[in-house]
């Protein structure tokens, strides 16, 4: 059975920081990569941060600076270090996996933490 543990979530004051981290177990593919993904009310699902197997990141634009994703691959997890945390940084915050099977691409989700930050 695949399960995304996401953890550390919380209530931060503006400029402090949090450390998100996500455990995936039960999946049988490869893995090609990890990314976090929120959702602040009221709004899309974005992209945030994303590491892939070789170990490539990529951030999204407002995030750049204060935001640092990693991983460790043997354990299939991947952490969120966000520092400088601004109010509009609030939202639920979820886990994503990606893996290939028999040339096929997939993902797995997981329920989201949520981060808040006060102004």
């Amino acid at each position: 059975q695949v399960q995304l543990v996401e953890s550390w979530g919380g209530l931060v004051q503006a400029g402090g920081s949090l450390r998100l981290s996500c455990a995936a177990s039960g999946i049988g593919f490869s893995i090609l990569s990890m990314a976090w993904y929120r959702q602040a009310p009221g709004k899309q699902r974005e992209l945030v941060a994303v590491i892939t197997s070789g170990g490539s990141t990529n951030y999204a634009d407002s995030v750049k600076g204060r935001f640092t994703i990693s991983g460790e691959g043997g354990k299939n997890t991947v952490y969120l270090k966000m520092n400088s945390l601004k109010p509009e940084d609030t939202g639920v915050h979820y886990c994503k996996v990606t893996y290939t099977s028999y040339g096929a691409n997939g993902n797995y989700w997981g329920q989201g933490t949520q981060v808040t930050v006060s102004s």
